[in-house]
């Protein structure tokens, strides 16, 4: 899908990771750096550089922290807001053109599998946002 949306429309020249970090802050506005860099499971470091990057081109905002970097908080602006939509629109379109190149029957044993699916999304985002496995390796399931 990340391949496909870029070469259907590039949205801006950005990159995919600063299309990820624009997603994660339409969900969590005002987000603080740190809690993005947990979030997106990247370094602090390189959640400065693509956030630096976003703000340099007026994609989002930071507010606050003036004495303390880890208390400001980013928001997007409008063109930022604009870009995370075009994301989307470019996301979903290819999406609606995919299933209807499928056959019939494969479209229907993809509507079948949706509620699955989405459990299955729901237990990766949890796993993500589980602590780290121990030194024993991952949790037991």
């Amino acid at each position: 899908m990340r391949r496909a949306a870029r070469a259907a429309d590039p949205v801006g020249n950005l990159s995919v990771a600063q299309l990820e970090l624009l997603s994660c802050l339409a969900e969590n506005p005002g987000a603080r750096p740190g809690q993005l860099a947990r979030m997106l499971r990247i370094a602090p470091s390189s959640e400065a550089t693509l956030a630096s990057g976003l703000r340099r081109a007026g994609l989002i905002t930071r507010s606050g922290g003036e004495n303390d970097r880890r208390t400001a908080s980013l928001s997007l602006t409008m063109d930022g807001e604009a870009a995370v939509t075009r994301w989307q629109q470019v996301n979903e379109r290819l999406l609606r053109s995919a299933l209807a190149e499928l056959p019939p029957a494969s479209r229907d044993v993809v509507a079948s599998a949706l509620p699955a699916l989405r459990d299955l999304a729901g237990l990766i985002d949890a796993l993500a946002d589980a602590p780290p496995a121990g030194p024993s390796g991952p949790r037991p399931a």
